[in-house]
């Protein structure tokens, strides 16, 4: 899932008549509009993702790097929050009460955040990285050419050309310097700004791809411009900011906390630990009772589950290949969820497409590139593939997304019954943008896509089964290995010996888990497992009351039409609205 996408998606009651339907559109507008008034304020302060969550008007505005920074984000915040209390005060629908309280808590979370890290925090930002995800998707082929335009004026904002504009390098460096001779600020980490530098070249090369993929005419002097300031820009940071970083990666426990709840996970450090240990070491049980049974079919004289799931990465499939075997494994999905009533699909078939270098630069692991849910115009979400470069000697590199074994349980998690259908759904329904934007978090997100994976597993072949059980053992790691790492309770040395030992994952990708955990997304990995939990016991829940009323299919499309809402809420929805119903 992209980074930037800090807000998500979506709330919808089941509708039994026109009526009702009428209803509902009335109170979801109203709640549109109260909402829409959040969503645009904030716009002004990163106009380059704005598009991106249904804000119009803002594609040719820039970051708003100028002074004083915080204490406006603040005053608009605190805006927001006496706004969204009046409107509470006066609004009797329940619908949009309860709405308004999810912005309300959104703001706040926001308004902590805010203040927690501006005292504690010494800024620091990858500008470079943020300037190409910015015009990577204001240039995506999916974005109607007359909104494209507006990139040829975001261009000359940025170099400082247009009348009235600083370069946004020179703002960017008065930011990440004015604070630097305070006391006490948590630095920067080394190994984040050396990361940051060493993959800055693959970005900035990557906007001449970027834009040259378009129609668009005129931007080469201000495009050469621009890469010409950000390489200068990256040699800055270089000299000026990694010197002024610190060594240890691990996070003080009250930012830890903090970044926990922003994901969603309501749970200490501590008790994380105990879940990940516990489920890992069951997971690990039944990879091993799993192996000999591939080995035997697969034809393979061992039966150590690490040395079978080497076996099967051999398998390796590169090349023009390799797309169309993904492909291929998800029309196979798709017809094991008609075949077996797992959920209701889409009239039309999930994407899927390999990124370009500077996308796996930017996100090197599997994800679903998601277009804007609110205002959207006929986009839809992308299954993406990192993109795997042939070696100079014309040969191929053994990569994790490259061998079918795996192909299984990553397609059902980044495409059907996971991710894409979540937002395929969305996209279909009318919700209200409150559920849509302000009441997202990592744990149902994530949750729903490892759930998708245990639900399908079962009819995946036997090498395909064993690494759905993989998949989850890393979900299962994760959930331990991060807080362990920011607690200093375990190395960074010792915890990727846990990931490619235990694990299976090769030295690229448990590293790349290793920057995650440490300071790519702190705090992030923990909400997969954590949310799969959440809804297994939600489920579990709902087949006692129910019984023999149970239907998964019924189930999945319910949860799956309230799109992301916390699991807290989830539960009490699918226990007022769909559990009660029937057993009234």
């Amino acid at each position: 899932m992209k980074k930037q996408m800090n807000y998500l998606i979506t709330f919808a009651l089941l509708t039994f008549s026109a009526q009702l339907f009428a209803e509902e559109q009335d109170w979801v507008k109203r709640s549109n509009e109260i909402a829409y008034k959040i969503l645009e304020s904030g716009a002004k302060f990163a106009p380059e993702f704005s598009g991106q969550s249904g804000v119009d008007g803002y594609d040719e505005e820039i970051f708003d790097l100028k002074d004083n920074l915080v204490q406006r984000q603040l005053k608009n915040a605190e805006a927001n929050l006496k706004m969204l209390h009046k409107h509470l005060s006066k609004e009797k629908d329940p619908r949009v009460k309860q709405d308004i309280e999810i912005m309300i808590q959104s703001v706040k979370d926001s308004i902590e955040a805010t203040k927690v890290n501006d005292a504690k925090v010494l800024p620091y930002g990858n500008v470079i990285g943020l300037v190409f995800a910015g015009f990577n998707g204001q240039l995506d082929k999916q974005v109607p050419f007359e909104r494209q335009k507006a990139a040829l004026v975001r261009l000359k904002k940025y170099t400082g050309e247009a009348k009235g504009y600083e370069p946004l390098v020179e703002l960017a460096k008065k930011r990440l310097t004015e604070r630097m001779g305070e006391k006490g600020l948590i630095k920067p980490y080394k190994g984040e700004v050396e990361q940051d530098i060493q993959r800055s070249p693959v970005f900035i090369e990557g906007l001449s791809q970027v834009f040259a993929a378009t129609d668009l005419t005129g931007y080469e002097d201000s495009l050469q411009l621009l890469q010409r300031q950000l390489s200068d820009y990256n040699v800055w940071v270089k000299e000026n900011i990694l010197p002024h970083t610190r060594e240890n990666a691990m996070l003080p426990r009250e930012l830890y906390e903090l970044q926990l709840k922003n994901y969603g996970v309501n749970a200490t450090p501590e008790e994380l630990i105990k879940i990940g240990q516990v489920a890992f070491m069951n997971i690990r049980f039944e990879m091993m009772a799993l192996a000999p049974l591939v080995a035997q079919k697969m034809g393979y004289e061992t039966s150590d589950y690490r040395e079978v799931m080497a076996l099967l990465k051999e398998e390796q499939i590169h090349g023009d290949a390799l797309m169309e075997e993904y492909a291929a494994v998800m029309r196979e999905l798709d017809n094991i969820i008609k075949r077996h009533g797992l959920i209701s699909l889409p009239n039309e078939p999930a994407r899927a497409r390999m990124a370009t270098a500077a996308e796996t630069a930017q996100q090197p692991a599997a994800h679903l590139d998601v277009p804007r849910l609110v205002g959207n115009t006929g986009e839809f979400p992308e299954f993406i593939v990192p993109k795997i470069e042939q070696n100079e000697d014309g040969s191929w590199p053994k990569n994790d997304y490259a061998f079918k074994a795996m192909m299984w349980t990553l397609s059902a998690h980044e495409a059907r019954p996971g991710h894409e259908m979540q937002f395929t759904t969305m996209l279909r329904g009318g919700v209200s943008t409150a559920r849509a934007m302000f009441a997202f978090n990592s744990a149902n997100v994530e949750g729903w896509a490892l759930y998708a994976e245990a639900i399908s597993k079962e009819y995946m072949p036997l090498e395909g089964q064993l690494y759905s059980l993989q998949a989850r053992l890393l979900r299962a790691a994760r959930i331990w290995l991060d807080p362990m790492l920011n607690l200093g309770l375990i190395t960074p040395a010792e915890a990727k010996r846990v990931l490619m030992e235990d694990v299976g994952e090769d030295d690229l990708n448990a590293q790349t888990e290793i920057d995650r955990y440490t300071f790519r997304s702190p705090a992030q990995a923990t909400a997969y497992y954590y949310g799969y939990e959440k809804l297994l016991q939600l489920r579990a829940s709902t087949e006692l009351k129910l019984k023999d009323q149970f239907k998964q299919k019924d189930f999945h499309d319910f949860i799956l039409k309230q799109g992301l809402l916390p699991p807290d809420l989830l539960s009490k929805v699918v226990m007022e609205n769909f559990v009660n119903p029937l057993i009234q």
